[in-house]
């Protein structure tokens, strides 16, 4: 309770400041240290925010203390996923080096969470979403502008982003 009672206020105070507006809130799952901040104060957390009328939870981990992590692809959407299996109706978003987009369909898919949210991946590509969209089967509408680089318009674009069934068959 003690952890929790100045972010809980924070949350009170920009829900006040702003009742019409979606506000969520970014909190770390684990510290990853013995003794320290785990899933099972994330979920009490959890449950402290949806009651405050927060609009959804991204789960992260690390940050608050020295630790040595071990990050493999997807490793913090486990925290993502305690914390939406226990706190119902919350949305939950994850986090935590999601690089394609097959990962972050799949994660959806298996209801580990409700949202992605990028980092690397989106200062990697910033049009993640654009090439995300295409190797999941998705029509995209680019901005004028972009049109000429597209993939209709620019062999380019295949040489650069070939499609998964075209890796596959090379």
């Amino acid at each position: 309770a003690g952890r929790m009672a100045f972010p809980l206020k924070v949350a009170d105070a920009v829900r006040a400041a702003v009742p019409d507006m979606i506000v969520g809130a970014r909190i770390s799952g684990t510290d990853w240290v013995e003794g320290g901040w785990d899933i099972a104060d994330s979920i009490a957390f959890a449950r402290e925010i949806k009651a405050r009328g927060l609009d959804f939870l991204c789960v992260s981990s690390g940050g608050n203390a020295p630790a040595a992590i071990q990050s493999p692809f997807g490793y913090q959407v486990p925290l993502a996923k305690a914390v939406r299996e226990a706190v119902t109706g919350l949305p939950i978003r994850a986090v935590g080096m999601i690089a394609t987009a097959e990962q972050a369909e799949a994660i959806l898919e298996e209801g580990s969470a409700d949202m992605i949210a990028l980092a690397r991946a989106m200062l990697d590509d910033p049009r993640w979403p654009w090439h995300a969209a295409e190797r999941l089967g998705a029509e995209v509408e680019l901005p004028v502008q972009y049109r000429r680089a597209g993939r209709a318009a620019w062999k380019g674009a295949e040489a650069l982003r070939p499609l998964p069934e075209r890796q596959a068959a090379e």
